[in-house]
């Protein structure tokens, strides 16, 4: 079986991953700017619920940062793969192009797990307010 890899097919997949990058930038940012908020909210005392929020965003800044490493590392097997293709390497192309596929695969599945993750945080925040006593 031989498969036939040209220029575009690894080109292809620069805009996904940009954008995908872009995305967990936004997440990463997001996340840092509810670190800081309840940094300065909770000042000198700790509510239990805030500690369960601390755990869940430790796990989440983690995620994010294992998402962004295997979405630039998909980056620069792509762009190697072109590299290889370019320099008429294709059978370097195309083992270079299936591993970014892999490692964008990868990122994705960290993704979705970490948007799992903060659906738990949302959750935590929804027992909060439902424990709170009611207006008599």
């Amino acid at each position: 079986m031989n498969i036939s890899l040209d220029l575009t097919t690894p080109a292809l997949l620069f805009p996904a991953i940009s954008l995908l990058l872009l995305a967990y930038t936004n997440r990463f940012l997001v996340l840092a700017q509810l670190i800081r908020q309840l940094n300065s909210r909770e000042a000198d005392t700790l509510r239990p619920m805030v500690k369960q929020q601390i755990s869940n965003l430790r796990q989440r800044i983690k995620l994010i940062r294992t998402m962004q490493f295997y979405g630039v590392t998909s980056f620069l097997l792509c762009t190697a793969a072109m590299f290889a293709v370019f320099t008429h390497f294709n059978l370097l192309g195309t083992a270079l192009f299936g591993l970014s596929l892999l490692c964008l695969l990868y990122s994705l599945i960290v993704s979705l797990y970490e948007i799992y993750i903060s659906c738990d945080a949302i959750e935590i925040e929804l027992n909060t307010i439902e424990n709170k006593p009611e207006e008599k």
